[in-house]
């Protein structure tokens, strides 16, 4: 199989585990050629992580998103934010790279999402949407499919976690409280950086204006819980995950990239 080459968007601590899965050979069909992050330091550190296990050495650490549209990657992965996605996803759409992105919420405004689908159409490229800290999206998208569908996403948080956003009080820190309830559109513009995984369950479902949405906040409660229930009148599923840390939203990117270029897809 031909080698795909791979740049990314963001080089924090999701890209080091991608990086970490081609240095052991999990990504062995890709070969990384560029990264970029707001903070150039951040995107060398990426560039100097790959082993010469990869068929070239070679991954330039770029210091803007058009340099490294211009060197025209099979794959760009996102890893940064919504605002970032938002910003280069059309241009690379066009020029060619297909985009492996954790910061679904962008979708979640209607407009950009059409946008997103034509241009990749017209470009013959794709936008893959990871499972992040969720998975599940078969057999939401399949119940979806059969019709009359409903949908529900609970997350459980730390308030340390809520930080910096409009509903944080110091009162969380010691009382359990719904600190939001609504839709998914309505979760993701409170919290733009922490809810991309409802939006991701809302567009395998019933879209974001449908999707029912509360997030709750528990005093000293390390990590994130999401409990999603989706039922029509033949089926119902719960998809429960609680993750301590953020890792397995890195690791779905590999899985992502794995059912890319494998003759088996899970």
């Amino acid at each position: 199989m031909k080698i795909k080459t791979l740049a990314i968007v963001g080089c924090g601590k999701l890209a080091h585990i991608v990086v970490e899965a081609m240095n052991s050979g999990l990504l062995s069909h890709y070969q990384l050629i560029g990264s970029y992050s707001r903070t150039f330091e951040k995107a060398e550190e990426i560039a100097n992580l790959i082993s010469n296990s990869q068929p070239s050495d070679l991954c330039i650490p770029c210091k803007s998103i058009d340099e490294l549209l211009a060197l025209q990657p099979d794959y760009i992965i996102e890893a940064a934010s919504p605002d970032s996605f938002r910003e280069f996803a059309l241009s690379a759409l066009k020029n060619g790279s297909s985009i492996v992105t954790l910061s679904i919420g962008a979708l979640a405004d209607t407009y950009f999402y059409e946008e997103v689908k034509k241009t990749a159409s017209e470009n013959d490229t794709r936008v893959h949407l990871v499972s992040g800290a969720i998975g599940g999206f078969d057999i939401m998208r399949t119940i979806s499919l059969m019709g009359n569908c409903t949908v529900t996403f609970d997350t459980e948080k730390s308030p340390n976690s809520l930080k910096n956003t409009p509903v944080y009080k110091d009162s969380l820190q010691t009382e359990k409280k719904m600190v939001m309830k609504g839709n998914a559109m309505e979760a993701i513009s409170l919290f733009p950086s922490k809810v991309n995984v409802a939006v991701a369950a809302s567009l395998a479902t019933v879209g974001p204006k449908d999707m029912k949405v509360s997030v709750t906040s528990t005093p000293d409660y390390v990590g994130d819980r999401h409990r999603i229930e989706v039922k029509n009148d033949q089926v119902h599923a719960v998809v429960d995950v609680y993750s301590k840390t953020s890792q397995i939203a890195g690791w779905s990117v590999v899985n992502t990239l794995r059912n890319i270029t494998s003759p088996i897809a899970f």
